[in-house]
């Protein structure tokens, strides 16, 4: 399926224009979402799938993964209220393109901010997300504000699929983060022209992010991180070092210890066996939406839903039809065996002076206090939020706009 959906993507006419060595040199091409095609069959197997008449435990909670009344309630609404013809539309109203680097094909918005003194920024997602979970802080980053110091603040925002999701070709077998770091940068300087951007990055797209902010340091000029490529810190650890949490951090303290104690059977997973869960859900939408739907709905503020949240049920089912549309389920789950020893344990710091910021949010499942961020980089602000968890794009649109907004203060092209 995945080949027809690809096709099935055509060529639009935007308002940006493609720069000629570019367009011949990365076969760089407008690209709009086109995967209507596919929806009587998603539908017929989503309403063909059985689930149980009830469950084993009623009394089990999601920290036995997700629950049966949850599944049911998405399977339905999937069914009955969720129109992928209108969420394509507003997924098609930003300028999409793809690109060719290195063979690989890359999909990525291109949103351009009026200001021509605007920042350009790349906005990295992870997994189980996609360019989706960034949609509802493109537009306003384009804006320009001001800054209490006077400042204008505005970005050219640009936001690749990951190789191997949604519209990303899946790369080959050995391909690691500092691969998909080296063409994003090839992206954002040899394909779009930007000597200096800034970076932002959460889950994998924080391990890309670093490697990009660490080995790229002459263009990555600033960086912004929800997630660092860094072991968290244990509850021992901090006590050890005299640090001292706010009461919204040791809420994430408490997360951080619950995951590593029933959340991170998913990791194991899918860093050993991706083809067993890989190729088990491939084409089973209430399977990809029963194993993507448990981890958002955990990872995520317990709020969600609520403003300033905007993470309900068709964002969920959007970012899993994203994924059953392309057939990207298990070239996506491959990114964890691929880069099995990511998450570093020994603190480094990147060798740059491109400063850098990052926010905690309460609902996060990792914790990394402001003494452990400052050993990894040049560390200028740092920012906790009482509201939003794993995915601040659709958690905690508002305050990952303001926390963005500040990379301007301390960028210098």
């Amino acid at each position: 399926m995945r080949s027809l959906s690809l096709l099935a993507c055509l060529l639009v006419v935007t308002p940006f224009t493609i720069a000629s060595d570019a367009q011949k040199n990365f076969d760089l091409k407008p690209f709009k979402i086109d995967l209507t095609g596919e929806i009587p069959r998603l539908r017929s197997l989503v309403n063909n799938t059985r689930l149980p008449d009830k469950a084993l435990d009623p009394d089990a909670g999601q920290e036995k993964g997700i629950e049966l009344d949850i599944l049911r309630e998405l399977q339905s609404d999937w069914l009955k209220n969720f129109d992928w013809k209108v969420q394509q539309t507003e997924l098609n109203n930003f300028s999409h393109f793809t690109a060719l680097i290195e063979g690989q094909s890359v999909h990525f918005v291109h949103q351009k901010s009026e200001d021509p003194n605007a920042i350009p920024l790349i906005l990295l997602h992870g997994w189980p997300g996609s360019f989706h979970e960034f949609l509802p802080v493109i537009n306003p980053l384009t804006e320009s504000s001001t800054s209490a110091s006077g400042k204008t603040v505005s970005y050219n925002v640009v936001v690749p699929s990951l190789p191997g999701f949604v519209f990303s070709s899946a790369p080959p077998a050995n391909w690691t983060v500092d691969d998909t770091a080296r063409i994003f940068n090839t992206l954002m300087t040899d394909v779009l022209g930007y000597s200096t951007y800034a970076v932002h990055g959460t889950d994998w797209g924080s391990v890309v992010a670093y490697s990009l902010y660490s080995s790229f340091n002459t263009t990555v000029r600033a960086a912004h991180f929800v997630f660092l490529p860094f072991l968290p810190p244990s509850a021992e650890d901090i006590a050890a070092n005299n640090i001292t949490l706010s009461d919204i951090q040791k809420v994430t303290e408490h997360r951080v210890i619950e995951f590593n104690a029933i959340g991170n059977g998913y990791l194991i997973e899918q860093r050993t066996k991706p083809n067993d869960i890989g190729l088990a859900l491939y084409d089973n939408p209430v399977g990809q939406l029963a194993w993507i739907a448990g981890k958002i709905k955990l990872w995520s503020d317990p709020r969600a839903g609520t403003s300033p949240s905007v993470l309900d049920n068709t964002a969920i089912l959007t970012s899993v039809s994203l994924y059953c549309l392309t057939d990207s389920f298990l070239s996506s789950v491959w990114i964890y065996a691929q880069n099995a020893d990511a998450l570093k344990t020994v603190y480094t710091k990147a060798p740059t002076d491109a400063p850098l910021l990052f926010s905690q949010y309460e609902y996060n499942v990792g914790l990394w206090p402001e003494e452990y961020v400052a050993k990894v980089g040049n560390l200028v602000s740092y920012n906790v939020h009482d509201f939003g968890g794993h995915f601040p794009g659709l958690d905690n649109p508002p305050a990952l706009i303001d926390d963005l907004r500040d990379i301007g203060l301390y960028f210098e092209a």
